[in-house]
């Protein structure tokens, strides 16, 4: 045998000559067979024992060297191995080496050369990722795939974190509902040993729950069970749902809605046995089976109150109790009575108050016995008040809003208040909450205002269109939180084809550092009024308005709030000459023709001067004066002109606000408002009314369902039918009429509007869906002189007349004389002079001055687009009265002067 353990002799069985017995064979090849395993094993333990020892003995360390490495230093590649210089060398310290190398993660191949002493560590280093992609993807964007990569450009290629990254990308896509998604990483080579990784996805079909089935629900039926779970079976009227797809965490997530359901309806003992979700045997869809086991229903046994607070007694905490003896069990009352009782607690200033409810159950009575024992905690005091992340807002804006101060008791409730109070700054997040942390002992806590800074300066020059005043051009400036001191600075300008508007102000919230609020306006407002005869829009009268406002408040306690102001403004209405103005008296002097604008507009005319006090008293509780969700509001405005210039009224307006969160993101909301205005002075006409730019209006946007001041008094002049000229009659189609909206010296309106939420992704992109029902009528002026018109008329001497709109400007009237005897007439009219055209003739109405309330329902979304607000509307009307401008669709973008 050689030194390497291989056999170098052999040895032969004696051959067998003739036939032996089997007892002879047998016993021959048995010794034969152990003689070999004699022989083969007998050198085997020396020769083995040698090698062993060789390979313990091995070589001794003279050099170690690395090579192939390009990024790490050959001392970082030393650093990760046992070998050193005068170490053994041999089979099991390479082995080692090899492994903690390979356990790096940092080369691709290892190699380890013995040269007498001199081992060499060979090397291929792992490439450096250069970018990391996704293809394939639909459903995920690359933004929401690619944070959930540990991977990341410029790190290390490994295998393991890709197998890792993939698992994680399927498990994105099963969380989506797609089960059936693969991704195969794939590694594109570049120079200087860069890669970059691609991951392709196949996203597969969307596994939908086809099925939810429950069992072991003996009370309740299952349409009942499933309207209450958030995961959705498939059907065509759930195409739009994500409800319908399957989630596991959505699986677990309805175990406990059935619990919390089973637990409000008295049933203590209900369990879900299990709840088991299988593919079909297609892999496409899922099959949920919950098995549940309802138990007994309970009713309330003995309910009581435990107090170890000697401020808090049993009997006060009593009255918190909504729940009685006798009614079925509902653990929903009882979280809330808990936190009740917590809240309770904290206004006396015991924050660290511990309620907790002790359950009795009688099986035998099938009653549940509850106690609330409010458990001992002292009295906590505000240490401190800290105010964080406030970058450019002055402390002293944000604890100014605050209700409590260092050293005052705990009370949770004006805590909540400064909250709020802070909130409806709109300076900082919408989510702003003061944290409560554990002061220097146990009685004392520190309040932690961490406010995040938003955008309170806008700068916008926009472009946009409205329904109303068709295209709009606007810019406007606007700091909300100037210098850091809460003041407000804004200017604003717009134009479009029927209005332009320009405006300055300043409002001082804490005047002198001291609770009185001061504001003014500069202003100058050109509008057009219109009205529409058929689908095309003619200009009426222009009401120009330019002025000024100073308005000043003080708050009477924490809810109620007093504003003062004084305005003074000059206005001019004015008809065009051209059109509506004639020398009716002959002395060349021109004047408004009632026979073309109306009685109406004709008294509206002319310059005037309105210096008015005001002032107003406004009760607000909601939580949140920008984006409220809870609480109430009611404004009381009343304004008085007379204090000089040439209008005296009074005007007055109520409005009340108040909202309900029902919970899962619905916010409901109800308004009602009115408004009266009465007269102090008369007009021309002596008769003592409102003048027309000072009543009210109603329509769109404040009624949706209605055109723009489509609600309320209004003349309707009808035309004559064209399709006879020869021969014509008034048309009293409201497709071939034009109508002027009055106003009204009175109004009212109501609004019932429920905002639906539609998941966190539409929420973050600023859409507001809701449905509405709008109410409300104007009414209340005096019957105004109508005007007709005829075919022709004959004058005292016989001749027939026709009015003319001449040339130049202003009317007259042409006369055709009396035909002879037995002459034909050439027409019905007199011919105008050359330049000249008559005017057809016409008839008024008066409609829609009534009491009686216009309905109209829809619904709505409020977009916080790119551009600017936008707003779209659907609405039908259910109820209108004669004369009303109803309007289906309406939809405004940016910001349009009214």
């Amino acid at each position: 045998m050689t030194a390497t353990g291989k056999t170098t002799g052999t040895y032969a069985c004696p051959k067998a000559v003739r036939p032996k017995p089997f007892r002879i064979v047998a016993g021959a090849a048995l010794l034969c067979g152990t003689a070999l395993v004699g022989i083969g094993l007998m050198p085997l333990t020396p020769v083995y024992a040698q090698a062993a020892a060789g390979a313990e003995q091995g070589t001794v360390i003279t050099e170690l060297r690395v090579e192939g490495n390009q990024r790490f230093e050959p001392s970082t590649v030393l650093s990760y191995v046992s070998l050193r210089v005068g170490d053994v060398y041999n089979q099991r310290t390479a082995d080692e080496a090899l492994r903690a190398l390979y356990q790096t993660e940092l080369f691709a191949d290892v190699a380890i050369r013995n040269d007498g002493g001199v081992v060499t560590i060979i090397v291929k280093e792992n490439p450096i990722i250069n970018r990391i992609l996704v293809e394939g993807n639909k459903s995920i964007k690359a933004d929401k795939i690619l944070p959930e990569i540990k991977l990341a450009p410029r790190q290390v290629f490994t295998r393991s974190k890709v197998r890792a990254d993939t698992a994680r990308i399927i498990e994105l896509y099963k969380r989506k509902g797609r089960f059936g998604a693969t991704v195969e990483p794939k590694m594109v080579m570049l120079d200087q040993n860069r890669v970059d990784i691609v991951y392709e996805i196949n996203e597969g079909p969307k596994s939908k729950v086809r099925q939810i089935n429950i069992l072991g629900n003996d009370n309740f039926k299952d349409g009942k069970l499933k309207g209450e779970m958030m995961t959705k079976e498939a059907s065509l009227l759930r195409v739009l749902s994500s409800g319908t797809t399957y989630d596991p965490d959505r699986l677990a997530y309805d175990q406990q809605v059935l619990r919390q359901f089973y637990l409000t309806e008295g049933y203590a003992d209900f369990r879900v046995v299990s709840a088991v979700a299988e593919l079909t045997p297609d892999k496409k869809d899922f099959i949920i089976t919950y098995v549940v086991s309802e138990g007994e229903r309970y009713k309330f046994g003995k309910v009581e109150v435990e107090s170890d607070i000697r401020d808090l007694s049993p009997d006060l905490l009593k009255t918190l109790v909504p729940v009685k003896e006798g009614e079925w069990y509902n653990a929903k009352s009882v979280e809330d009575t808990v936190e009740r009782m917590t809240e309770n607690a904290g206004l006396f200033g015991y924050a660290n108050a511990q309620v907790r409810p002790v359950f009795k159950r009688n099986k035998d009575t099938l009653t549940m016995d509850v106690t609330f024992r409010v458990e001992q905690s002292p009295r906590v005091y505000i240490e401190r008040i800290d105010v964080t992340g406030n970058t450019s807002t002055r402390d002293k804006v944000i604890r100014r809003e605050m209700r409590v101060a260092e050293g005052d008791v705990f009370n949770s409730f004006l805590i909540e208040r400064s909250e709020n109070r802070i909130k409806s700054l709109g300076y900082f997040q919408e989510k702003f909450a003061i944290e409560q942390v554990e002061g220097s002992t146990p009685d004392r806590v520190r309040l932690v205002a961490n406010v995040e800074e938003g955008n309170t300066g806008e700068l916008q020059l926009s472009a946009g269109f409205s329904s109303i005043e068709r295209f709009i051009f606007s810019g406007s400036i606007a700091k909300r939180n100037f210098r850091g001191l809460g003041q407000e600075v804004r200017a604003s300008a717009s134009y479009s084809s029927y209005s332009k508007s320009f405006e300055v102000g300043f409002t001082e919230p804490y005047l002198f550092n001291k609770n009185i609020a001061l504001a003014g306006d500069i202003f100058r407002r050109d509008y057009n009024s219109f009205n529409y005869l058929g689908n095309t829009r003619q200009t009426t009268y222009g009401n120009t308005s330019t002025g000024f406002q100073v308005r000043t408040g003080i708050p009477i306690n924490e809810y109620l709030y007093f504003s003062g102001r004084y305005g003074l403004s000059f206005e001019d209405v004015s008809l065009d000459e051209a059109t509506y103005y004639s020398d009716s008296d002959g002395d060349g002097q021109l004047s408004c023709e009632p026979l073309v604008a109306g009685r109406y507009l004709c008294d509206a005319i002319g310059k005037r001067t309105t210096s008015a006090l005001g002032m107003s008293l406004i009760y607000d509780r909601r939580n949140n004066s920008f984006r409220p969700t809870r609480g109430h509001s009611v404004t009381l405005n009343v304004d008085w002109a007379g204090l000089g210039g040439n209008v005296k009224y009074v005007k007055s307006r109520i409005k009340a606000d108040k909202y309900f969160n029902l919970g899962s993101d619905f916010i409901l909301s109800a308004r009602l408002e009115g408004g009266y205005v009465h007269p102090l002075n008369k007009l021309t006409s002596g008769v003592e009314e409102v003048r027309l730019t000072d009543r009210f209006f109603l329509g769109e946007p404040e009624m949706r369902g209605f055109d723009i001041r489509g609600v309320g008094p209004r003349v309707i002049r009808y035309g004559v039918d064209s399709t006879n000229p020869a021969a014509p009659v008034i048309n009293f189609d409201r497709e071939n009429s034009f109508d002027d909206a009055l106003g009204g010296r009175a109004y009212y309106l109501g609004r019932l509007e429920l905002e639906i939420p539609l998941g966190n992704s539409i929420r973050e992109m600023g859409i507001r869906p809701s449905i509405f029902v709008d109410a409300g009528a104007n009414f209340g002026v005096k019957d105004p002189q109508l005007t007709t018109v005829a075919n022709t008329f004959t004058d005292t001497d016989g001749n027939v007349k026709t009015l003319c709109i001449l040339a130049a400007g202003g009317t007259a009237f042409a006369t055709q004389a009396t035909p002879a005897a037995g002459a034909t007439p050439t027409g019905p009219y007199a011919v105008c002079p050359t330049g000249a055209r008559s005017i057809s003739p016409y008839q008024e109405a008066f409609l829609g001055d009534t009491w009686k309330p216009r309905i109209a329902v829809g619904i709505g979304v409020d977009w916080n687009s790119p551009f600017g607000p936008f707003r779209i509307n659907f609405a039908q009307t259910i109820i209108k009265r004669d004369g009303d401008d109803t309007k289906r669709f309406s939809f405004n973008v940016g910001t349009s002067f009214r």
